[in-house]
């Protein structure tokens, strides 16, 4: 695979100065991990903290999980130790996205060698592979970013998908019953956003590992590969398993939404499709 590595592959290049390992550990409704990261790593792991590092300040508009602040992030990389060379591997707790996210943050400043670790901690632990306490001091780097703008994708190009005038495909990421409008746990309206089309982000992936190759390819088989597809999710973070599953399966334009649902609705004047449970 292209963007994912096994833990077996990790664990044999453990020390290896070239490789820069990046624990991004974190309870997804509150973005916080640094505790985890405190009680067990990978050894020669730095962290990146999904509510502090990959996520920026949350504002009128953006969502909840706002991209951050690009100089600080950059800043971050600098002083973990990583320059442009470094091969990264991210992984998490074995929940895919919050390493996903951070993979997707490393692509968009122009990093090539970056991938996820399949399964994550929980996964590693079962290899029965080495954990840690130790915090490791890496020697400070320069990292320049050349930024990949065509990852992104705006609001101004999902509205004129929600008004019919594009062909773009919008993907929903979130679970069914959120899409349907069935419920909706953190956002003030349920629903989607319209034109969109339900792949719920955790049908990639089975205990936490990403499905294999036949399986993503029958799973977006109604789809256009060459055609130019746009992800969402709540607030920009579990779209990026999906957004993964897709590359490896050969897509060749695919965008984020990053402010996704949560940016969608906190402007009053957007539609909702199949409204229901209102939060305000």
């Amino acid at each position: 695979m292209n963007f994912i590595k096994s833990c077996e592959w990790v664990y044999e290049r453990l020390g290896d100065p070239s490789l820069a390992v990046i624990d991004c550990q974190a309870v997804l409704s509150t973005g916080e991990g640094s505790s985890l990261y405190n009680e067990e790593h990978i050894p020669g792991a730095v962290h990146f903290d999904l509510g502090q590092d990959l996520s920026g300040p949350v504002q009128e508009h953006g969502g909840r999980h706002p991209l951050p602040d690009l100089a600080v992030f950059v800043d971050k990389v600098g002083k973990a130790g990583i320059h442009q060379d470094s091969t990264i591997v991210l992984y998490d707790g074995g929940d895919a996205a919050p390493a996903a996210r951070g993979w997707w943050l490393f692509r968009f400043i122009g990093h090539e060698k970056v991938y996820v670790m399949d399964g994550g901690l929980k996964e590693w632990r079962k290899k029965g592979f080495p954990i840690t306490k130790e915090v490791p001091d890496p020697v400070e780097r320069q990292y320049h970013p050349t930024l990949k703008t065509d990852m992104l994708a705006g609001v101004e190009e999902v509205r004129s998908i929600a008004r019919g005038e594009s062909e773009v495909a919008l993907i929903d990421s979130r679970s069914s019953e959120r899409y349907r409008g069935e419920e909706e746990p953190l956002d003030r309206v349920a629903g989607h956003i319209p034109g969109a089309v339900n792949f719920p982000w955790l049908d990639a992936l089975q205990d936490g590992r990403y499905l294999d190759l036949e399986f993503q390819e029958h799973r977006y088989a109604g789809l256009d590969k060459k055609q130019r597809v746009i992800v969402y999710c709540g607030s920009g973070i579990t779209a990026t398993p999906n957004i993964i599953s897709m590359l490896e399966s050969g897509f060749e334009d695919v965008r984020l939404y990053a402010g996704s649902y949560s940016d969608w609705v906190s402007y009053p004047e957007h539609i909702v499709a199949n409204p229901g449970i209102s939060n305000q």
